[in-house]
């Protein structure tokens, strides 16, 4: 998969002109802040798992790390990230690129309630410099089957949204 596809993908939706793409690498949470000129909790990355032969992409907020004890609880399993060669056999995207958007048949998306703190998100377009802008609710929309979990550690000041918002 690449930006092409997921643009098409976007599009059919409403949202493919809102895809940007960057002269300069966005692959990192620290670069795709510096693109956008925001700050990086704001940046969605998409995190790419085995749960027993299973994909699941997990989308975080860029300013978190994924809490292994809510993850066992979330899954029944320690957390295990696809080694960097299975990403895109796994996800159909290169690593820097992944995100929720038109993966591969199968692939399991999951959006972490860390996103909910933001009125808006900029996750990955399927290349490693690019990024749409999107409500927590349109990336929810845009990601069919996805569902909201709570597996991840917010840094020391920062609040998860209540139960009752989200």
């Amino acid at each position: 998969m690449n930006i092409d596809t997921v643009r098409a993908y976007l599009g059919r939706f409403g949202f493919g002109e809102k895809v940007r793409e960057f002269p300069v690498s966005s692959a990192t949470v620290e670069l795709a802040a510096q693109a956008l000129g925001t700050e990086e909790a704001r940046i969605a990355k998409t995190l790419s798992f085995d749960l027993d032969g299973r994909t699941l992409l997990i989308v975080a907020a860029g300013d978190t790390k994924i809490d292994n004890r809510k993850y066992r609880a979330q899954f029944g399993r320690k957390a295990s990230m696809l080694a960097r060669e299975e990403v895109e056999p796994r996800t159909g995207f290169l690593p820097g690129g992944v995100c929720p958007f038109a993966a591969k048949e199968g692939v399991e998306i999951f959006l972490d309630r860390s996103l909910q703190r933001f009125s808006t998100v900029f996750p990955a377009c399927g290349s490693a410099n690019s990024a749409v802008e999107l409500t927590p609710e349109e990336l929810e929309r845009l990601t069919p089957g996805s569902r909201w979990i709570d597996v991840c550690k917010i840094p020391d000041g920062q609040h998860a949204p209540s139960a009752e918002n989200g």
